[in-house]
């Protein structure tokens, strides 16, 4: 355990974190449910009930394929690298005078080593928690665990918190009633739009007859966790895997056209719709934000970066200012 999991608990709490996230989504249809006079233990039951065969569902059937098709992915690692040669080889030839043979290769060769390097970290920082058979049975227990128990007894927990606080706490009061319900719309608002992104880019790339089309929908679907820079990163797999599989032909260029309609149509239409309340933020202010809360509590801080952002925002906003009432007391002196 590193010294910053030690200090942030971002390594002890990513099941409760987890459990939390979930509830927050799972809240959404609890309120439906009583919405339609169903009494509210009842929601949560069905609630959890469902969630409980959603993720067996996606355990059994998703996650056998997925491993399948990236295993076939990561076979095409040798065949693109081997294209890349051809292709920049040929260059060297076309332009001797700025590049040549020796540069390219020891630039092809560095750049496999380092996305090798990256691809061993990612896989590491993303499954550090579950490496062994001990942390996965802790995930599939103190996941649903603190899952029910969250949705179960949210106003418990809630009263429970705010007996912590001073009695006299306007400022809190004010942005914690708004920060909750902000958070709740936007776990649910993000579950949504990565569900819509996958199934459109999944649906599409099955249609132009894309190969890896579940593995690829998948990853563009959990891209939208990291603005812009998900999109730009996700792209790579799927120019890499199209165009090993159809070359530079028109399919290749209606594959890349129809990735960026779904990228334009997901930034410009889908994300102000479901986060009108956040797309106020700066993309400096985003970048930041996921990078800092990132470093601090990882894949989840990287998934809540815009609500704690958007947290900053309102407490600054919220934050009692005296200047006026200052300045006219020491005139009055």
């Amino acid at each position: 355990m590193c010294i910053r999991d030690r200090v942030t608990l971002g390594g002890f709490l990513a099941p409760v974190l987890t459990g939390l996230v979930f509830a927050f989504l799972l809240q959404g249809l609890v309120k439906w449910l009583e919405g339609m006079k169903v009494p509210r233990i009842a929601g949560v039951y069905v609630s959890f009930l469902l969630f409980i065969g959603a993720i067996l569902a996606f355990l059994l059937i998703m996650v056998p394929l997925l491993l399948q098709q990236m295993q076939g992915l990561i076979s095409l690692i040798p065949t693109a690298i081997k294209l890349l040669r051809e292709w920049v080889a040929e260059l060297a030839v076309r332009f001797p005078e700025y590049v040549t043979s020796e540069q390219i290769s020891t630039l092809i060769d560095q750049g496999a080593r380092e996305v090798g390097n990256l691809g061993a970290s990612v896989l590491e920082t993303a499954f550090s928690q579950v490496t062994s058979l001990f942390g996965l049975l802790i995930y599939l227990v103190l996941v649903p665990i603190s899952t029910f128990f969250f949705l179960k007894d949210k106003d418990q927990l809630l009263e429970w918190v705010g007996s912590l606080l001073p009695d006299d706490r306007p400022l809190l009061d004010t942005v914690g009633l708004e920060m909750n319900e902000q958070l709740g719309n936007y776990v649910r608002g993000k579950s949504i739009e990565i569900f819509i992104v996958g199934a459109a880019t999944f649906v599409s790339f099955t249609v132009l007859g894309l190969n890896y089309a579940v593995l690829l929908g998948v990853a563009v679907g959990l891209s939208v966790l990291i603005p812009y820079v998900g999109a730009a990163v996700v792209t790579l797999p799927v120019f890499v895997v199209a165009i090993i599989q159809f070359g530079w032909t028109w399919d290749l260029a209606l594959v890349m056209i129809i990735y960026g309609i779904i990228q334009f149509l997901d930034g410009n239409v889908l994300v102000p719709l479901l986060f009108s309340e956040v797309v106020d933020l700066h993309p400096i202010t985003i970048i930041v934000a996921v990078l800092a809360f990132g470093g601090l509590w990882g894949v989840w801080g990287v998934f809540f970066a815009i609500p704690l952002a958007t947290l900053v925002k309102a407490i600054y906003k919220a934050w009692p200012r005296h200047h006026g009432d200052d300045s006219a007391g020491a005139s009055t002196a």
